[in-house]
């Protein structure tokens, strides 16, 4: 595999992110965009410096098609969902060389009733280790000391093994919610390390995608490469509406 460019003082220039697929196809909303801010979800643990978060969507900017009492009061079914048990695809070529599986699938929730109490538990979750807060997740090898994360995976659907070399969008397992995640969502992370612990996060960029300013927006921009604002909706170049 070939080395990633480092600068003199030994750390990862910020000109050479790393270059990525779009990791499924349809509709998916940013969230937790390195675009907006970084790091991207608040804090630099774990190698999520850059991290980045996708929700399927329909056509109307929807995560689920319907909307009832327990949406406004208590937890969901994550198979209410849209992104629940789509495929995640590889974004890159590389080696699969960690695969974690057998974390529940948690219920979902859009309720500020029933957020509240999870937050609650989130220092809990991190006291229990990686495997708590990413859930099922699969890494890759890209490079060398270039590492890419997906996570929050759907127990029991991990299609790949450590040592499995994968082309860009053969299919890893499907989308979940595991570990650290209120809502079926994919994260998607670029580090520098295997033990997530330690790493530290790598700066990406998608290629060859639509995007769209927001859920409502009724047109797109093609992009050949960039990063995708948060809260916009995007799909690969040759995808529109889930397959």
């Amino acid at each position: 595999m070939a080395a990633r460019p480092r600068d003199a003082a030994g750390g990862d220039p910020e000109a050479a992110p790393v270059r990525l697929a779009l990791p499924f196809t349809g509709r998916w909303l940013v969230q937790n965009s390195p675009a907006r801010r970084v790091p991207s979800h608040g804090v630099d643990v774990y190698g999520e410096r850059y991290a980045i978060d996708f929700v399927a969507v329909d056509e109307r900017g929807r995560t689920a098609p319907a909307r009832d009492g327990r949406t406004l009061l208590a937890t969901e079914s994550p198979q209410r969902f849209f992104a629940f048990g789509r495929p995640i695809l590889a974004p890159v070529a590389g080696v699969v060389v960690a695969v974690h599986d057998g974390e529940p699938d948690h219920p979902a929730r859009r309720s500020p009733l029933a957020l509240v109490p999870y937050a609650l538990t989130q220092a809990a979750r991190v006291r229990q280790g990686v495997a708590a807060v990413a859930g099922n997740s699969v890494i890759l090898q890209v490079a060398d000391s270039v590492y890419v994360a997906l996570v929050h995976l759907q127990r029991g659907s991990i299609a790949v093994v450590p040592g499995q070399a994968l082309h860009v969008g053969e299919e890893l397992g499907r989308c979940g919610n595991s570990g650290n995640s209120t809502q079926p969502h994919v994260h998607l992370q670029a580090m520098d390390s295997l033990n997530l612990t330690v790493a530290r996060g790598l700066p990406i960029v998608f290629t060859d995608f639509r995007e769209w300013a927001s859920r409502r927006s009724s047109s797109a921009v093609s992009r050949d490469v960039g990063i995708p604002a948060d809260q916009s909706v995007v799909a690969p170049a040759a995808s529109g509406s889930p397959s």
